[in-house]
Formats: C-alpha cells, sequence, structure tokens
C-alpha cells in the first residue's frame, strides 16, 4: 500500500504553517523557530514513527502562543483528513511512557466528538525559554481539528522537561496505533459512523 500522505497549510495574520504528514514513517523535518518545541515534536514524530516535515512561522515575538495552538490545528486537520482519505482506523489507543523520573499515559478515542483531559503540573513554569503553559494551548488545539477525545496525563515527574517529553513520546506512540487502517470497510463505531 502507498504512503498516506496528507498536506495541510495554514496562513493568518499571526502564522504561517505548512505541514506535510505520512502517518506509515518517513523523514522528520520540524522548524517552528521554538527549540524546545521543535525537540517534543520530534520526539513525538520519531516514537510514533511518523513521517512529519513542518515549517512553521509566527509571531514569536510576541508570545509564542499562536505558534503553538495553530501547529496544533494543523496537525489535528491532517489526522482528520487521513480518516476522510484512507478509510477505517482503530480508532483507540492507550500508551504509558516513563522518562527518567517522569511517567506520562496518554488515551485516544478517534471518535468525531473532541474532548481534552489534559493534567500536568509542571514544577518549572519554563524549559529554557519555553513557557509550559502552552502545552494545553497544543492539546487542545490538536484534540479539537482531529475531532478525538484525547487524555493527557503526567502521572508524576520532577523535572519539567522529562515530563513534557514523556507525554509527547506517548502521544506520538498512541496517534501511530489509534490511526492504524483496519483494512475493513467496517466503521469502528455501533453507530455505523465516526
Amino acid at each position: 500500500m502507498a504512503s498516506r500522505i496528507i498536506e495541510i497549510t495554514r496562513k493568518t495574520k499571526e502564522t504561517n504553517i505548512s505541514l506535510s504528514l505520512n502517518l506509515d514513517g518517513g523523514s522528520i523535518n520540524i522548524s517552528t523557530g521554538i527549540p524546545f518545541f521543535d525537540h517534543l515534536l520530534t520526539a513525538l514524530a520519531f516514537h510514533g514513527n511518523i513521517g512529519i516535515d513542518l515549517h512553521a512561522k509566527g509571531d514569536i515575538e510576541v508570545d509564542p502562543h499562536h505558534l503553538v495552538e495553530d501547529t496544533g490545528l494543523v496537525l489535528g486537520s491532517a489526522l482528520r483528513k487521513t480518516i476522510e482519505n484512507y478509510g477505517s482506523i482503530a480508532r483507540f489507543a492507550h500508551t504509558i511512557i516513563p522518562m527518567d523520573e517522569a511517567l506520562s499515559e496518554i488515551t485516544i478515542d478517534v471518535c468525531g466528538r473532541p474532548y481534552l483531559v489534559y493534567k500536568a503540573e509542571y514544577p518549572q513554569e519554563y524549559s529554557g525559554q519555553f513557557q509550559m503553559a502552552l502545552l494545553k494551548e497544543f492539546f487542545a488545539a490538536i484534540s479539537n481539528s482531529a475531532g478525538m477525545a484525547l487524555h493527557a496525563e503526567c502521572r508524576y515527574g520532577e523535572n519539567s522537561h522529562h515530563m513534557a517529553e514523556s507525554l509527547f513520546k506517548a502521544l506520538g506512540k498512541a496517534i501511530k496505533n489509534s490511526f492504524t487502517l483496519t483494512n475493513s470497510k467496517i466503521i469502528m463505531s455501533t453507530k455505523g459512523k465516526l
């Protein structure tokens, strides 16, 4: 089977983002202008075995908020489009990932009904120059635009970097597992429609 490649662009007065997403693997090339965010997205792609070519620019001199949120919107839109283009997926996934002292859990239901449960209490407000509170905005955006219930919890940790990175590694693996094709014409819902 050919790779599932989705291309999405989003251009606003605040951000300009282009994404090529390959859920069947591929190269990883991420540039947002926010080094720690690039690091997290690379961890997501690598541990999910997801090909990502992402170029994002935004008004980060004002605040990285717009760029972080819009990147989540673009990634979620690409995930939603894979269902439209390629058919029935496994739908559910659950992953737990440790990183040193931190332990994170991601559970996904790609059901068409966005909902976010996000539990992470970071002991350090920043990792480098990156404000950890922005991560909730990313998770909310991806949940909303992908149309999935997303439960993201860092159960514990002492280092904000480790906590966030374990969340993103878990998210990558959960995305990979929930968006696996079922090779069936049956939609994974008793309603017959997600």
